[in-house]
């Protein structure tokens, strides 16, 4: 199988779609399955993989870590016809994309597209909402257009539906259980923030609006007002709502800036308590970290994060923006030791089961199943 591959971000930029691509390909590498990515290039690094094929591109004005790329039409159709993919899978839906389901409708290839980002929630955020139906439109012709479209969790999936978009199925997303692991537990670091002996709260992210971080700013306020020093919250991530943070968030309040590899998987490890609020998420990638890191997740009863959270079996869930329901639950894991170790087990287990390769396996089946519907349609024609 050869598969082409388009997506409107790339590393070195670092957010879901990047992280299930760089696992993708190596995948693809070790089961010996030929791909070609199209990206974005970037203004860090140099293309120094003949698998990557980068385009001109500009910083995106929401998300200037991501980009708003310019694909060369003939350098995009001489290296597809060389290549010739026998799927063409697209990750994001704008320029990009775009350019792939172009050519997959040119040529007879099928195309599967996937949901990944939930923009039109994030426009409320920035006051931009009055662009809503625009956008629904487009999405809603752009994926219709494909053979499949692929989103992380049911509870998407149900809301692609109810926008009108159909013949949708699930890609879930994996974890990697000896990276993110409870044993990089460092008494070191702890010492070194200053969080030794105190029960730590840890939100990883984008430091932005859309992950409904007042929310969580009215919180922990109000939980620091009552346990003081006993408790210490750390804040991974960058963003433009961080100069509020800093200013908003109660003195002592720990910044690390961004971070990844072991260091973030040492972070997460070294943590007591993950608290994510967001309910924007299509997924939420970094709750499923957290989990295979041991620590007892509270996150937001919403989005993809609704259906990896068991209320009281592997975290705990509050109404999204619901101030005093995530204080309550915030009180409750500090006081209960016995519901912390519950839930940092059975997360942990969360995590085991929740392997790349058997998402992958699953992704090459679907992949199989669409290319034979297309060889007896053929025949059948």
């Amino acid at each position: 199988m050869k598969v082409a591959i388009f997506t409107d971000t790339f590393l070195p930029q670092i957010n879901g779609v990047t992280n299930t691509l760089s696992k993708l390909a190596e995948y693809y590498e070790a089961n010996n399955i030929k791909y070609l990515i199209f990206a974005p290039d970037n203004d860090v690094e140099k293309n120094g993989n003949c698998n990557i094929q980068r385009f001109f591109s500009i910083k995106f004005f929401l998300y200037p870590e991501c980009r708003i790329a310019f694909p060369n039409t003939f350098r995009l159709s001489t290296l597809l016809s060389d290549f010739k993919p026998d799927i063409i899978q697209l990750m994001t839906e704008f320029n990009m994309g775009l350019a792939g389901l172009k050519y997959g409708k040119k040529h007879g290839i099928p195309t599967v597209s996937n949901y990944t980002t939930n923009f039109c929630q994030y426009l409320n955020y920035y006051n931009l909402d009055f662009l809503n139906n625009y956008i629904w439109t487009y999405l809603r012709w752009f994926h219709n257009q494909n053979d499949l479209t692929l989103c992380p969790s049911e509870e998407i999936k149900d809301y692609l539906k109810n926008k009108g978009i159909s013949n949708t199925d699930i890609f879930s997303r994996g974890i990697d259980s000896e990276k993110f692991n409870p044993e990089l537990r460092s008494e070191d670091l702890r010492r070194q923030l200053g969080i030794n002996n105190k029960l730590v709260f840890l939100y990883v992210g984008r430091v932005s609006p859309e992950k409904d971080l007042d929310i969580l700013i009215d919180a922990y306020r109000e939980v620091y007002n009552k346990y003081g020093d006993k408790i210490a919250l750390v804040v991974t991530g960058e963003g433009p709502y961080l100069d509020k943070c800093k200013n908003d968030f109660p003195k002592g309040t720990i910044f690390t800036g961004f971070k990844k590899g072991k260091e973030l998987a040492q972070i997460y490890a070294s943590s007591d308590i993950f608290v994510f609020p967001s309910s924007t998420e299509t997924f939420g990638n970094v709750v499923l970290e957290a989990m295979a890191s041991g620590v007892p997740v509270i996150g937001a009863d919403a989005g993809g994060v609704k259906n990896t959270i068991k209320h009281k079996i592997n975290g705990l869930k509050f109404k999204a923006r619901h101030v005093n329901e995530l204080i309550d639950l915030m009180v409750e894991l500090i006081e209960d030791e016995d519901l912390r170790n519950t839930l940092s087990i059975n997360a942990r287990n969360t995590g085991l089961r929740r392997s790349w390769n058997k998402v992958f396996n699953g992704l090459m089946d679907t992949y199989n199943d669409i290319l034979l519907n297309k060889k007896n349609s053929d025949i059948s024609a």
